[in-house]
């Protein structure tokens, strides 16, 4: 029998993934339990770390981010307020009435979400009667679009509201909270800002908002979507390029794909490929990003629970697809996933060499329509 150090180095010269997942599925036979964890640890370390991807580096980008988109709208508001030395309430309501747009700057100026200041429009409109300005309408009004001077009188309210800390008080050190507007440009109220935008933010400052805040955070909260669909587009592409049957579930076809194929497990796996010619599940699929070890051993649980369906289901093949350098944390994340898949763990960038893997060879090219399938 093979050392262990023999397995691990067999399998990471491997010639195909093939041979790779038959090596593996080896280990349970010649190894003990408490020999395995460390093993599937150092095949992923040297087989699987190597090809991880890493998109930490890159962001979604959306143009509303564009420094130019709220440059135009700054400036708007900086000739309008006379560089922030006029901002009473009419005043306010007055600029937001003839430019929606500039809703955004006082947004970011108080720290606000669209979302937190929606709110924030709710808590002021119920303790003044009034109506309230709703998160639909605010982002319609950033985007420019025309609203009545009652609205726009209730978003100035509000934000006089919050720059004069009336709506909410300070709560000096209870529990720990500090208010929004405690922040270098704001600690002052409308004076801090002021001198801010005739001098200029100093660097320190720009990094300090970096540490607390993080750069490009909102971009990623509101992109967290197509994060995902960074792993699973590439994957409904190559089925797509390649004719393989599939279909990539979702909230809209849980129920149809639990009649269908017998799955049990909630939520349903990413993808799952089967036979059109027979309607048989040939493999299910599911694609986990990760950017930190933690999220990464977490994210690993999951595959888990997908083995077991696998197995009451007949022994279908699992296949993982991974991206993020969280799965470089092997030891309780990427080695489990080697494990739970039989070596079945690919990343986007290998999504060709998982095209060769068995079952996919034949189910190659006869996907009869693809499209109606993936509407299902």
């Amino acid at each position: 029998m093979k050392s262990a150090e023999e397995i691990v180095e067999a399998i990471a010269k491997a010639s195909n993934w093939n041979e790779r997942i038959g090596l593996i599925r080896k280990i349970p036979e010649s190894f003990g339990t408490a020999q395995q964890p460390s093993i599937y640890a150092s095949i992923a370390k040297h087989a699987y770390v190597p090809r991880i991807d890493s998109e930490f580096a890159y962001v979604h980008w959306r143009d509303e981010y564009e420094l130019s988109n709220i440059e135009s709208i700054y400036i708007i508001v900086k000739n309008r307020t006379n560089e922030f030395s006029d901002i009473s309430v009419n005043n306010l309501s007055q600029i937001i009435f003839d430019h929606p747009g500039t809703l955004r700057i006082f947004r970011l100026i108080m720290g606000f979400t669209t979302q937190e200041f929606a709110e924030a429009c709710s808590i002021h409109s119920i303790s003044k009667g009034s109506k309230g300005v709703g998160k639909s309408t605010l982002k319609n009004m950033e985007s420019g679009k025309p609203i009545k001077i009652e609205i726009a009188l209730e978003c100035a309210i509000v934000i006089d509201s919050i720059m004069s800390a009336s709506l909410f008080p300070p709560k000096g050190s209870v529990g720990g909270l500090r208010s929004k507007l405690d922040k270098p440009d704001t600690s002052e109220g409308w004076e801090s800002i002021r001198r801010f935008a005739l001098h200029g933010v100093p660097l320190p400052v720009l990094l300090h908002q970096r540490a607390y805040g993080g750069a490009f955070r909102q971009l990623l909260d509101a992109t967290s979507s197509s994060r995902g669909d960074l792993i699973e587009d590439p994957v409904e592409a190559i089925f797509r390029s390649e004719g393989i049957p599939y279909i990539r579930t979702g909230a809209h076809n849980q129920s149809a794909i639990e009649s269908r194929f017998g799955l049990s497990v909630r939520p349903s796996p990413d993808f799952v490929v089967f036979d059109q010619r027979t309607g048989v599940l040939r493999a299910i699929l599911e694609c986990k990003g990760a950017q930190d070890g933690g999220t990464a051993r977490d994210k690993a649980a999951r595959f888990r629970a997908l083995r077991a369906e696998c197995q009451r289901l007949g022994g279908v093949p699992l296949f993982a697809v991974l991206s993020g350098v969280g799965w470089r944390r092997v030891a309780d994340a990427l080695g489990p996933v080697i494990r739970e898949t039989d070596g079945r763990t690919f990343s986007p960038t290998t999504l060709v060499e998982m095209i060769e893997t068995e079952p996919f060879p034949g189910l190659l090219n006869t996907a009869i329509d693809i499209n109606k399938e993936t509407r299902s």
